[in-house]
């Protein structure tokens, strides 16, 4: 998405937020306060924040104001809470969210990254936009927020790449690359699946799911999410079609299985 690569330079210096929340519970260790940020460039069949795609929404933040505004909360987060940015997709915004959490860790606070793991490459770079470096496998501006990163969520769709784009609309490659590359960093990672009735709860896909996390060192918990419909409003409100019209959340059993299968073999 073309348009999420054109940040001016002062935009890439402040988060551009959709909304915040000020106790998750479950966004990361211990109660967090989370930015959700604004612009993905995945769009997924069940996604129930599709007023976060747009890349163009939401408001402009410093980073220090966002912090500040975090931290009237900071007595409700114990030992394991801080601050988690969500999505939208925060790797689209990875100098910002670096610097974000930079001056988070310089106040003593935790951060917890949770992501897609899908960033795009800009396109068509020109000397003024030129392509980013790269280091290690990831840009230069994922390398510094990464560094700066305490958790990652990292919300895996389907491990088959025809299937994910089917799904999301872009590869899985980059996706299990980042999931590699954080491994080998040993960032502690909590792996998220959401469980679809027909298009991602098969046991072929949930097993070789299962054989990929079992190549990885880092994580600390396999979470499966069943899919809801709660966002669907939104996409009527947008005027969106929605494509998974007529399916139904997935039993109780179903998830459990699905999670016996993912946590096969996992020391989480």
């Amino acid at each position: 998405m073309k348009e999420c690569n054109s940040r001016t330079n002062a935009e890439a210096q402040r988060l551009r937020i959709h909304s915040f929340e000020s106790f998750g519970s479950v966004d990361g260790p211990g109660v967090r306060f989370i930015a959700f940020v604004q612009g993905c460039a995945m769009r997924c069949a069940y996604c129930h924040n599709p007023d976060t795609w747009s890349c163009h929404g939401g408001e402009l933040w410093e980073t220090a104001d966002i912090l500040d505004r975090a931290e009237r909360y900071r007595a409700y987060w114990g030992e394991k809470g801080g601050i988690t940015v969500s999505g939208g997709e925060a790797l689209l915004q990875a100098p910002a969210v670096a610097d974000l959490f930079e001056q988070a860790h310089a106040r003593g606070i935790n951060t917890c990254l949770d992501t897609s793991g899908f960033y795009p490459a800009p396109s068509d770079p020109t000397p003024t936009d030129p392509a980013p470096t790269v280091v290690g496998g990831l840009s230069a501006d994922i390398s510094r927020l990464l560094a700066a990163t305490d958790t990652v969520l990292l919300d895996i769709k389907h491990i088959d790449p025809a299937r994910h784009k089917a799904l999301t609309g872009q590869d899985n490659a980059g996706i299990l690359a980042l999931a590699r590359r954080l491994s080998e960093l040993g960032i502690k990672t909590w792996i998220r699946h959401v469980l679809v009735p027909g298009y991602t709860d098969d046991e072929p896909s949930l097993r070789a799911l299962n054989a990929f996390l079992r190549t990885l060192h880092n994580i600390e918990r396999i979470e499966v999410l069943p899919y809801h419909t709660m966002g669907k409003y939104k996409w009527q409100k947008l005027g969106i079609p929605y494509r998974l019209e007529g399916v139904e959340p997935p039993t109780a059993e179903s998830v459990a299985r699905a999670e016996q299968i993912l946590r096969e073999g996992c020391s989480c």
